[in-house]
């Protein structure tokens, strides 16, 4: 998810017996239903009881409020992210900055993306899937968090170069 599609989750836009999420009006006014792993659904599970122990009567019906029963908003949770990363001994290389919450979409495609090529899944199929997931419009956009990924270009080299020997003849003739 988007980090705005996560602060506009509403208590009814979350089914956690289902383990899905409704994101709605997303970033190019669509909507989708995210399927959610068991780990998260026990995760945000978990929140909901602590979320219901602190602010039993919140002034908001979003799903992720403030110790003040408010929706969160990005800057305070950009902070506490910066904060997680220096707890967790992230820093910055070189000019780069620190890591930033959008980061964690790349890293998701690129490591779906990864295991599938490492167990022959038909990447082409499962992009456009992908790309449904993560509210692309296009599923160009989707490619694009894959440039640059060193693991990702040696992969498709050799299967560039298998396919190259697999179809000599033809290039030959």
């Amino acid at each position: 998810m988007r980090i705005g599609e996560a602060l506009r989750l509403q208590r009814n836009d979350v089914d956690l017996e289902q383990g899905v999420l409704e994101v709605i009006n997303t970033k190019f006014h669509k909507s989708r239903q995210i399927a959610i792993y068991p780990s998260t659904t026990k995760a945000l599970l978990e929140y909901v009881v602590a979320r219901e122990q602190c602010q039993p009567c919140p002034n908001s019906k979003a799903f992720f409020l403030s110790e003040q029963g408010k929706e969160l908003d990005y800057s305070a949770v950009r902070y506490a992210f910066r904060r997680i990363c220096r707890r967790l001994g992230l820093r910055p290389e070189g000019k780069r900055n620190f890591p930033r919450i959008y980061d964690i979409r790349s890293t998701f495609a690129c490591r779906r993306i990864l295991l599938w090529c490492r167990n022959e899944f038909d990447v082409e199929h499962g992009i456009a899937a992908l790309s449904t997931h993560m509210g692309h419009v296009r599923v160009t956009d989707t490619y694009w968090y894959l440039t640059g990924v060193p693991e990702l270009m040696q992969i498709a080299t050799q299967r560039f170069e298998r396919f190259v020997q697999n179809n000599k003849k033809r290039f030959l003739s």
